[in-house]
């Protein structure tokens, strides 16, 4: 926590000279082109600890930290002919250590156990007002040490006369997963060590994704308002990661093997419910099936109270549940004569519970009369029946 709060008294007094040179220097810009409208900051720190690690086949340590920092920068403009431009451009870096890591090699060499992501995004958005239309595009990017990933998205929304809203997205994703095997399966005269960055043995294998997302948001009522969510995924490619061990009831053991491809539908509700001027409740249900035999439900209700006329908390809880895909087995369950095989306890059967608040504050005219317009402190618990418990606790900084 220490380093979180030294990153993010950091970036504030960087955001506050920032946004008073864009104060000093308004009367320069002309009042439709784009400016500095708004700036994002959020920190969390994640813990986990379980004992059924994918490494070691389905047992041993899960113990994960990850430390993750975001900055995203907002600028808000409109054309000639009307239309509000909307440009975001983002910046995350997380910090992770996985004590299983260590154990991908057998012979102790491994003492690589910690990792650097970058991911970088932008967002270009163009909205007609008038017109009830809006269209978007993105791009993405991530890299770490065994995985890289390439993002881009358009997307475009319509708003009916009856205070509705349909919207699509499409997106694709190429990444490209590195090969580093457990050390049992290293090829002769290899270095052997997840440690060593410049492996001669180590390869890529791609992976696809393309996603298309519908929905449809009505407001119903005064009080009432609800979206309708479709997402149709469809997968291909090296869809494991080639250090997941499986053990065998002969007691042999082998790198995880899945399907190349993979479809999935989700299909969600959420539904907001005003109570007055002071309550609102946040409800969601999704469902969830693949062609790899999971099934899954969601359902979640978060209940944001205000407090004062700038003061809120947001109590939430999430009930998640869903069954085994058909290529899982525990430690060494696994038959030689499997054509897939995988003991990824993320794929076995579980229930898991995430509960926590959030303590927000926006004053009118700012915090302590500076350019940040909101701060954001939430707090989450996991449980899961498979004995994995995790903590999450994020900050999220709004300026103006």
């Amino acid at each position: 926590m220490k380093k979180i709060c030294l990153t993010v008294v950091g970036m504030y007094f960087m955001l506050l000279h920032a946004f008073s040179q864009v104060t000093k220097d308004s009367a320069a810009f002309q009042p439709r082109k784009l400016k500095l409208d708004e700036v994002n900051l959020v920190s969390s720190y994640y813990t986990q600890n379980g004992d059924h690690s994918a490494i070691g086949g389905g047992i041993g340590t899960e113990k994960v930290t990850d430390l993750a920092n975001g900055l995203e920068l907002k600028w808000v403009g409109w054309d000639t002919r009307g239309r509000k431009n909307t440009l975001t451009a983002g910046m995350g870096i997380d910090h992770h250590t996985a004590a299983s890591q260590a154990y991908i090699s057998k012979t102790g060499a491994s003492r690589r156990t910690d990792g650097l992501r970058l991911y970088p995004s932008l967002d270009w958005t163009r909205e007609n007002e008038k017109k009830g239309t809006s269209f978007s595009l993105g791009a993405y990017y991530s890299n770490e040490f065994n995985y890289k990933s390439i993002g881009l998205n358009a997307g475009a929304t319509k708003k009916t006369k009856n205070n509705g809203e349909f919207g699509l997205k499409l997106s694709a994703y190429f990444d490209q997963v590195r090969l580093i095997y457990p050390s049992e399966f290293e090829p002769a005269g290899s270095y052997g060590g997840f440690s060593e960055r410049k492996h001669p043995d180590y390869g890529s294998s791609p992976r696809q994704t393309y996603t298309a997302s519908f929905s449809f948001s009505q407001v119903i009522n005064t009080r009432l308002q609800a979206t309708l969510l479709l997402d149709l995924v469809e997968q291909h490619g090296y869809l494991g990661l080639p250090f997941h061990r499986v053990y065998f009831t002969d007691g042999s053991d082998a790198v995880e093997n899945l399907p190349s491809s993979r479809f999935k539908l989700p299909i969600g509700l959420r539904l907001n419910y005003f109570m007055g001027d002071r309550i609102i409740l946040r409800g969601y249900y999704r469902y969830y099936t693949d062609n790899w035999g999971l099934q899954a439900h969601t359902a979640s209700l978060e209940v944001p109270v205000k407090l004062t006329p700038f003061l809120s908390i947001s109590p939430f809880y999430r009930y998640y549940t869903q069954t085994a895909v058909k290529y899982f087995a525990p430690y060494e369950e696994h038959l030689t004569t499997d054509k897939y095989f995988t003991s990824n306890y993320a794929l076995s059967s579980f229930s898991s519970g995430f509960f926590g608040a959030g303590l927000r504050i926006a004053p009118p005219y700012g915090i302590f009369g500076t350019h940040l317009s909101a701060l954001e402190l939430r707090y989450g618990h996991y449980t899961q029946t498979t004995d994995l418990v995790s903590d999450v606790i994020s900050l999220h900084l709004q300026f103006k």
